[in-house]
């Protein structure tokens, strides 16, 4: 199915006002159910389908990230993985230099993603980030931040790719905020099949009585109780 349609219509407004009074917001249906299928079965070497290419497996137990799996792509990227992340970048660049404005920063971010993995490659930062996660019983992903050097893009995306009615149950993406002087705000970012969250790399702005202020974000999985959940993540920056 062609996703282009899908990704024009998406209603950056209202995800823009989610993402400032929330920190997090949803892009319901961002994928048909046969391309995450497809993304999905990607993950395996499947006859019949083209293999994809990936640069690095990584074991979440043995670096204590969690428990679980999951592997970068290599570039060039797949073409679903390559569209999303360039239709993507734009919109959410504004976003982030809207945040950086809130937030007093002199950071602005550049209005296409080329411009922005050219400054990546610039600071050494040469290798693709888009990854696939795998999880399956009993696994789970600590709370983290992917920054993965000195430049990084302030939002990044995480699709889901199978149904968690039929194929797995827990799972849930947990992101966190850690207020200043108080206790910090857990939020279950509740998935379907296809849809994409689109949430905080390191820190948002959050308004007070006083103003802007900065709060940090982290974000995981809880234990999946059963079945198989992958998912989809494009990070806009690349690593070292």
């Amino acid at each position: 199915m062609d996703i282009k349609p899908k990704l024009l219509g998406i209603d950056w407004p209202s995800n823009t006002a989610a993402l400032n009074d929330n920190g997090y917001c949803v892009i319901p249906s961002l994928l048909d159910v046969d391309t995450c299928g497809k993304l999905a079965r990607s993950y395996e070497s499947t006859p019949g389908e083209d293999p994809i290419a990936f640069r690095s497996t990584i074991d979440m137990a043995r670096y204590n990230f969690g428990k679980g799996e999951y592997k970068y792509f290599a570039y060039p990227l797949p073409a679903t993985v390559s569209l999303l992340r360039e239709a993507l970048y734009a919109p959410l660049a504004a976003i982030a230099n809207s945040w950086a404005d809130a937030l007093k920063s002199e950071k602005q971010w550049p209005n296409s993603l080329a411009e922005m993995i050219k400054r990546c490659h610039e600071a050494g930062q040469t290798r693709p980030t888009p990854l696939m996660l795998n999880y399956r019983q009993g696994d789970f992903n600590c709370l983290h931040q992917d920054l993965y050097g000195e430049v990084f893009f302030p939002l990044q995306v995480i699709i889901l790719l199978n149904d968690p009615t039929t194929d797995f149950s827990g799972g849930e993406l947990i992101v966190v905020e850690q207020r200043p002087r108080m206790q910090s705000r857990p939020m279950v970012i509740p998935l379907q099949q296809g849809d994409a969250a689109v949430i905080p790399v390191r820190e948002r702005p959050r308004k007070g009585k006083k103003g802007f202020h900065r709060v940090q974000m982290r974000h995981g999985v809880g234990e999946v109780r059963s079945g198989t959940r992958r998912t989809l993540g494009i990070i806009f920056h690349d690593a070292k």
